[in-house]
């Protein structure tokens, strides 16, 4: 754990702050896992900020994007979660992506994809099925932008179908959510340290 790593929790919930969010809150319990392993990171809540629609990394005006980007772009670790929608991802969730695709064409100051060495975990949360469908977009989306993505990193909570409980609403952590929360944080900050010490090389 000699390698300091940083994390950024971006949460694509619907509500603006200051609204009680599942999504806000397990994205903190993801950031509490990884600073077991000495991973220190804040929650970012998507819809507080203007993300303008498009796919390049600043659309001028009053996109608020950039400053945001600079955030994802310092840290080792990016934990991106959604709520569940009619069995989708948030459509915050989706604007994040669009804008996540300017990253196919930016480079380091080396000529390196600004995303290489980095990786990324996904959180979902919802009252309805669509978990393992989301995290496979998610990952197909930030993998094709240049994230690695760790072993069993997806961590994920279905409430019971048409009911009204949320993730907030629980009185604990449900034990498989715990255990996942558990195996993606300890996979993501070994991946990242890995990464960090040992650099993907320049082609």
């Amino acid at each position: 754990m000699s390698t300091p790593l940083t994390a950024i929790a971006l949460s694509c919930t619907l509500k603006p702050s200051p609204s009680a969010s599942s999504s806000d809150l397990l994205a903190s319990q993801i950031l509490e896992e990884l600073a077991t392993h000495g991973v220190t990171g804040e929650v970012a809540r998507a819809v507080d900020s203007v993300i303008s629609p498009g796919v390049e990394a600043d659309m001028g005006g009053d996109d608020e994007w950039p400053a945001l980007r600079t955030r994802i772009l310092d840290a080792d670790i990016l934990v991106f979660v959604t709520p569940t929608w009619m069995g989708q991802h948030s459509s915050v969730a989706q604007r994040v992506l669009e804008r996540l695709d300017a990253e196919l064409g930016e480079t380091d100051a080396r000529g390196r994809p600004t995303l290489f060495d980095k990786v990324a975990i996904a959180g979902i949360v919802g009252n309805e099925d669509g978990a393992h469908h989301i995290a496979a977009i998610l990952f197909q989306s930030l993998n094709d932008v240049g994230y690695t993505i760790p072993a069993q990193s997806s961590v994920y909570w279905n409430g019971e179908a048409m009911h009204t409980t949320d993730y907030k609403d629980l009185d604990e952590i449900p034990e498989k959510v715990k255990a996942a929360l558990t195996t993606a944080a300890g996979n993501a900050a070994h991946l990242a340290r890995a990464l960090r010490d040992r650099e993907y090389p320049i082609r």
